[in-house]
């Protein structure tokens, strides 16, 4: 098999390191590294579980899209420190220690010349949906922590795969149509696009999306697994004479509008403009400015992580 295409979702990741890994993990300064610590030594850990001769670190250039706002407006509301006029995206509530570690990701990512790839008005689940559609030659492997990401699976034309960071990078394992249509009930030939219609039926309240009252999980699950589809669904729903129950046709025609409007909020893009760090997808084996990285490393105190990197790019 191919090497693989590996898509990690930036933000999942840091997150997760950030809330893993001690606070007291601290640079020369003082200031906090825990989350580039703990998501240099997951990138690294990925390289060499996964041996990727492409690899893309997705970026979240909108978190909280307007278009999809627009759409459903409880979209993220929660999670919003402050809103800002025109088109900049609004301010996301994040801990303050984690924003700088951020940009001292971004530093070293750019330094050892590893690509990252983002796109306006879009969130890094669009990015890495656009990525994964448009791969026709090797195999993807998409990591991240967030189940919207399931949707994502498929066969062909080439498999694409969720390695799912719920239970940690050590535990991970990936998701596949299969796994995806046994965990959750859906029909396997059509798991990740299932998978998309479940949670817009579901909701999902981390997201601010209200899904349909009264159509919980197991609900949706049944549905799909004996109409397909959410089309088939909303058909038998309007249907008269369809053998649907009452009571989940009431609860599907009275939320019908919700239903259309949530459809692309709750879907990642696959046709996002990319904007990249980098000429190519690439993975460098060596540093493109070992300098830089030498530097960086020093001053934030992570030269042991940096060296794991380069000891998994050795390896390939």
């Amino acid at each position: 098999m191919p090497a693989p295409l590996v898509l990690l979702d930036g933000a999942s990741m840091w997150f997760r390191s950030y809330f893993g890994v001690p606070s007291s993990i601290t640079a020369p300064d003082g200031r906090p590294v825990n989350a580039l610590r703990g998501f240099l030594d997951a990138v690294a850990t990925v390289i060499t579980r996964e041996r990727p001769a492409r690899l893309v670190v997705c970026r979240d250039d909108d978190w909280r899209p307007q278009w999809r706002v627009d759409l459903v407006p409880s979209y993220k509301t929660h999670r919003v420190l402050e809103e800002t006029a025109g088109d900049d995206p609004d301010v996301e509530e994040v801990p303050d220690d984690l924003t700088p570690q951020v940009d001292m990701i971004f530093e070293i990512l750019d330094a050892f010349g590893i690509p990252t790839a983002g796109a306006a008005g879009h969130e890094a689940d669009d990015v890495l949906g656009t990525l994964a559609a448009r791969e026709t030659r090797d195999p993807v492997v998409v990591v991240s922590g967030d189940r919207d990401l399931l949707q994502l699976v498929r066969d062909e034309p080439v498999p694409v795969r969720v390695l799912y960071l719920v239970s940690g990078l050590a535990k991970a394992v990936k998701w596949g149509p299969e796994e995806v249509a046994e965990k959750y009930g859906v029909p396997v030939e059509r798991a990740g696009a299932a998978y998309a219609e479940l949670a817009l039926l579901r909701g999902d309240p981390s997201d601010g999306l209200p899904g349909v009252p009264g159509i919980g999980e197991k609900t949706a699950a049944t549905l799909l697994a004996r109409y397909g589809s959410l089309e088939n669904i909303l058909a038998a729903a309007g249907d008269p004479k369809s053998s649907m129950s009452k009571s989940h046709r009431t609860k599907l025609l009275a939320a019908a509008e919700y239903i259309k409007k949530a459809l692309p909020v709750v879907k990642v893009a696959t046709d996002a403009e990319l904007s990249w760090s980098t000429e190519s997808d690439a993975l460098p084996l060596a540093a493109e400015n070992p300098g830089r990285v030498a530097e960086l490393a020093e001053t934030y105190g992570v030269m042991s992580s940096i060296g794991r990197l380069q000891k998994a790019l050795d390896g390939l």
